[in-house]
């Protein structure tokens, strides 16, 4: 089976819509090396979108969905409940930086847990409102388009949207919008769009995936607890990106002196497998009345074994201080780079959520082009990167946790190459 054969295949077969990045295709993967169908290794430096942090096919997990595969595969957790829903649910609950009693509740998107938690803000506060950030990215869903903070390609095309939903700035020093600036901006949105009594929720991302993992600053997220406090909003921290030990915690919440009153996940929680949860304060996940939440395949037994297991390998194989090592490792490497490759912005980046933002040296504006370049010669040469960013200038990296060493000291040869050029 060759690469161009099964491209011909899929554009006869599926959408424009659903864009694909790479022209080969997967036959098989182990932790972060990647072969196509004509046997080319690729290092995986996207994993899944961050849905990798214990690497592919990690032995943990494998072993865990193919003991659930000999028990059941499905019931319908609302039908048939089952002791693996009820203990995952517990481990969340405890681990989570949310002091005193939380509930979670299992899905299987990540959209689908953020808009769970917005019809759980909803239900606790008994008001309509939602504000989101600029360059945020919550989902595909509509509610989720809506939420998210930007319009190509996301939104284009597929209007009208949900109603009561509003933008704020993210800070960005970048950008040239500093934390008082974007608190000022949220209080200018109370005057003329929204009275902050009709406000059910605030929903950010400590860290912004999509939008150029961008980390909100400390200053801003007190005083975006604060204002929470002061109106009786439901604070949202959307870490399906985050979470899991992207950042060096568990969860990017840990790293702020605030805590949330909701979390929402997926991605890293289960290895590959699809689910995700939203964990928060009891009081406010009980607000729901029985049956207004769920799904048929929320929290599927292999994704729940799945995730259990994750769990265990986070722990066990202190992979969030994994993720502190080697963030720091590839942060030096880029600002080193940067000497030598004027286009390199700005690197940034919590633990090995790390980016490199790229503008044009000539014009001073972001500059998407040089991003794809570095991105394209890099994928030539077997390293898949990913980009993001608002202007699509952004390089993210998200290698598994469990890269060996000497396969990440190799990539880093490969980028240096991929700047150079």
């Amino acid at each position: 089976m060759k690469n161009l054969e099964l491209n011909q295949r899929r554009a006869l077969a599926t959408p424009r819509g659903v864009g694909v990045m790479c022209d080969f295709y997967a036959d098989r993967a182990e932790n972060a090396t990647l072969w196509d169908v004509e046997g080319r290794a690729y290092t995986d430096f996207a994993a899944g979108i961050a849905v990798l942090n214990t690497g592919h096919r990690h032995p943990r997990v494998m072993q865990a969905v193919a003991r659930q595969l000999e028990r059941f595969t499905h019931t319908a957790y609302q039908v048939v409940p089952y002791e693996s829903y009820v203990s995952l649910a517990e481990r969340i609950n405890a681990l989570v930086p949310i002091d005193g009693l939380n509930k979670t509740a299992l899905f299987t998107t990540g959209a689908e847990a953020v808009e769970n938690a917005v019809k759980i803000a909803r239900a606790h506060t008994g008001r309509p409102g939602v504000i989101a950030f600029s360059g945020a990215f919550h989902g595909r869903t509509l509610l989720g388009m809506a939420l998210t903070g930007k319009v190509a390609p996301y939104k284009v095309g597929f209007g009208p949207f949900p109603s009561d939903i509003y933008h704020a700035p993210f800070p960005s020093e970048l950008h040239g919008v500093s934390s008082a600036q974007a608190l000022q901006a949220l209080q200018a949105l109370f005057k003329t769009d929204i009275d902050p009594r009709r406000v059910a929720a605030i929903i950010i991302e400590p860290v912004q995936g999509e939008g150029g993992f961008q980390a909100a600053p400390a200053d801003f997220m007190l005083g975006l607890r604060a204002v929470c406090d002061q109106h009786g909003i439901v604070l949202i921290a959307d870490e399906i990106q985050t979470g899991f030990g992207r950042t060096g915690k568990l969860f990017a919440m840990s790293h702020y002196a605030v805590q949330p009153d909701l979390i929402t996940m997926a991605k890293s929680l289960a290895g590959g497998m699809p689910l995700s949860a939203v964990c928060g304060r009891a009081e406010i996940m009980d607000a729901a009345l029985p049956g207004g939440l769920g799904g048929t395949y929320a929290g599927n037994p292999l994704a729940v074994a799945a995730a259990h297991a994750v769990i265990d390998t986070l722990a066990e194989e202190g992979l969030c201080e994994r993720a502190a090592e080697l963030g720091n490792q590839l942060k030096d490497y880029l600002l080193a780079a940067r000497k030598r490759c004027p286009a390199i912005a700005e690197v940034r980046g919590l633990g090995s959520m790390v980016a490199a933002e790229f503008y044009d040296p000539a014009t001073g504006q972001p500059s998407a082009e040089h991003a794809k370049r570095v991105q394209q010669r890099a994928l030539e040469a077997g390293l898949l990167l990913l980009t993001c960013g608002t202007y699509g200038n952004v390089i993210r990296f998200l290698y598994p946790l469990t890269i060996p060493q000497a396969q990440f000291d190799a990539a880093l040869l490969v980028l240096t190459q991929a700047l150079a050029e």
